[in-house]
């Protein structure tokens, strides 16, 4: 219990610090980012800080797994270089024993960061970013053109040259009606289509329907019955293009059905779906790799410290956008691009703590 109390008290002092200068860093780059910016729109001085104060907790959730890592590779090398460990494996307490409390320490992290990130993150990041864009005079269009939609898991694709969110309405629309089996039952033009709040449907104008019936091609009004199956949200149809990392993991749950459900490509966004789960882990990946790194030198303890690290989280960030790509272009499944750094990490961190100095 003592050791575990001494080794908590050596490290939590060295992660708090590294987690304030870290997150110091991101805040200040963003400011650079932005500052003329700011200038040029003449944001006030106070709106500037509040904007800072929004992208804290943004900046805590990046700096976290780079400042654990650097804190427990910068205590345990200071132990190292004061024989203090050596001493320690002398009365028979082995590395794996004497750092488990760490360990246990970075898989409760892990989850913290998890929740931190779904419950706080990002909230207080989006409010960054439409406040941002709103003292910057960056509003969003919600118009769209080239609209292409499958309804009812296919069965009705719209398709429209152009959609105006002001006035909810589709213009150029084409309708495309197929039966369960995926043969075509209908076609329908109109030269547009108004959503209608009240009745929860589309009303076109100028409709025009064509049937395939007894090898003639028939021209007609459009049948009611296809005309109350037109019940397609308008939001469907907005510019409305989510980013999975902005949103809680009930939200990207939500667009990614979404996505399905409309026919739209998702794979991108399911990696990025998993990834939500699998990234908080790199706490406990990078604990574990500082363990096994540990002792590989005693001098320049705080540069060694800080060198090891830079390159292991970047060879673990550099692991995780090659295999996102990969599941982004469907060379693998969403699952392994999020999920395979972690595995392969955690085996490598197995290794080095099998032949680590004992």
């Amino acid at each position: 219990m003592k050791l575990t109390v001494y080794l908590y008290k050596r490290f939590m002092s060295v992660f708090v610090a590294a987690i304030a200068f870290f997150s110091l860093i991101l805040v200040l780059v963003d400011l650079l980012m932005n500052l003329w910016k700011y200038i040029q729109n003449q944001v006030p001085t106070m709106q500037v800080f509040h904007l800072m104060l929004l992208y804290v907790p943004k900046t805590i959730w990046y700096a976290v797994p780079l400042a654990i890592l650097f804190a427990c590779s910068y205590t345990l090398s200071v132990l190292y270089a004061d024989n203090e460990l050596t001493a320690l494996f002398a009365s028979g307490v082995s590395l794996f024993r004497f750092t488990l409390p760490l360990l246990i320490f970075s898989v409760v992290m892990s989850f913290m960061l998890f929740f931190f990130e779904d419950r706080i993150v990002v909230k207080t990041y989006a409010r960054k970013t439409e406040m941002q864009k709103t003292v910057l005079k960056q509003e969003k269009n919600l118009d769209n053109d080239r609209i292409v939609v499958l309804a009812e898991g296919g069965d009705i694709i719209y398709k429209a040259a152009e959609y105006d969110n002001s006035q909810e309405r589709l213009y150029d629309l084409y309708l495309v009606f197929r039966s369960k089996d995926k043969k075509l039952e209908a076609i329908m033009h109109a030269d547009s289509a108004v959503w209608r709040t009240d009745e929860k449907r589309w009303k076109l104008q100028n409709g025009i329907q064509y049937t395939y019936r007894n090898k003639t091609l028939i021209m007609e009004t459009p049948s009611r019955e296809l005309l109350a199956r037109l019940i397609e949200p308008s939001e469907t149809f907005r510019n409305n293009t989510v980013s999975v990392e902005e949103v809680t993991a009930k939200e990207a749950k939500e667009y990614i059905n979404h996505l399905r459900r409309t026919g739209l490509p998702y794979e991108e966004d399911l990696s990025l779906y998993y990834k939500k789960f699998s990234f908080p882990f790199i706490v406990f990946i990078v604990v574990f790799l500082s363990i096994g790194l540990t002792g590989k030198t005693t001098k320049n303890v705080m540069l060694t410290s800080l060198s090891f690290s830079i390159s292991a989280a970047v060879l673990f960030y550099v692991t995780q956008m090659v295999t996102m790509l990969l599941a982004k272009f469907g060379y693998i499944s969403a699952f392994t691009g999020a999920w395979f750094p972690v595995i392969l990490f955690t085996a490598l961190s197995v290794i080095l703590l099998r032949f680590a100095r004992t």
